[in-house]
């Protein structure tokens, strides 16, 4: 059992280092080829914070355990709004008033209706896993295409987008640090999943709550990271869009994957608990950030409801 826990906080550690490492050297080689730093920070730089989610998601359901994935996708949004903005909520009370939250939250609650809509009747299939590929895609091209037509000067989220661009990067470094991230992170996606799966095993847990707990936690630490990092350099907006990007890749790239590459039936409880539970977070973090006119702040007692919130589900998780 030491064994199987040290095999996943290993593929967990190299998952999010080869992760970062991988869209590293995916941005500045980007960026050395003429591409605007404005699209390689909505594109390639904002996946990033997915990317440990959709290699877990691959390699679970290449080994037949879409069940997993399925929990690593629903649980990921779960931790992100009750857990990471709860914690980040508590530091400091967080103030909404970017443009670019006012587009990307609407998508969020249209693709989390979508993935529970697609979760209802308790099968994935291979023409769902296409659909929300084609979403994923037709999302983040959407989005470049009204951010580089509709530039709001002082938007932070815009600014922060080009700021996390590498400049100076050589093409061999650039070259060499994709190579490491492709090799490390199927690595580690595997140790992550046969980590889990033992230690599932040897507790009697589902496979499905392994996913939407140790494994969520895990790859949602890089969003409480760069949640708690851009709230005290008060760039309010930074760690909200954070959280509601990682949120809409989770959905449309990240449930995707079990579709296509094992479409099946699932476990029943993600369509009757855990999916009721990622729409319920989600339509509340719609009322806590919704503001008809100026700034809306999410205080502390929000935060604080937040993360009582993700205590109660384990505790219902493990019960």
């Amino acid at each position: 059992m030491i064994f199987s826990i040290a095999v996943l906080l290993a593929g967990l550690i190299g998952l999010i280092w080869s992760a970062d490492k991988f869209v590293y050297g995916s941005a500045a080689i980007a960026r050395n080829f003429g591409l605007p730093p404005l699209i390689i920070g909505l594109t390639i730089v904002a996946m990033g914070s997915s990317a440990p989610e959709i290699m877990v998601a691959v390699t679970a359901s290449l080994d037949g355990v879409g069940n997993t994935a399925i929990g690593n996708a629903l649980g990921s949004n779960i931790t992100n709004i009750a857990l990471v903005l709860g914690v980040t909520v508590l530091l400091k009370p967080l103030v909404v008033h970017s443009q670019l939250l006012n587009r990307e939250l609407p998508i969020l609650l249209v693709v989390s209706a979508i993935a529970g809509y697609m979760l209802f009747d308790q099968v994935l299939t291979l023409a769902e896993g296409a659909i929300l590929l084609t979403l994923f895609f037709v999302t983040i091209g959407g989005l470049c295409w009204l951010t580089l037509n509709d530039r709001n000067k002082d938007d932070r989220l815009v600014d922060e987008a080009q700021d996390e661009v590498p400049e100076g990067v050589s093409n061999k470094a650039a070259v060499l640090w994709i190579i490491i991230g492709m090799v490390l992170l199927p690595v580690s996606s595997n140790f992550v999943v046969e980590g889990a799966s033992d230690i599932a095993r040897y507790f009697g847990i589902s496979d499905l709550v392994i996913g939407l707990t140790i494994i969520a936690i895990g790859t949602s630490l890089p969003e409480l990271a760069a949640c708690v990092a851009s709230i005290k350099n008060n760039e309010h907006d930074l760690a909200l869009g954070n959280i509601v990007g990682s949120n809409i890749f989770n959905i449309l790239a990240v449930l995707a994957m079990p579709a296509l590459i094992s479409p099946g039936v699932f476990d029943a409880n993600a369509a009757g608990r855990d999916m009721y539970i990622m729409l319920g977070l989600t339509v509340l973090l719609f009322a806590m950030c919704w503001q008809l006119f100026g700034k809306r702040t999410i205080t502390r007692i929000e935060g604080a409801i937040l993360v009582a919130i993700f205590i109660a589900y384990q505790i219902l998780l493990f019960s």
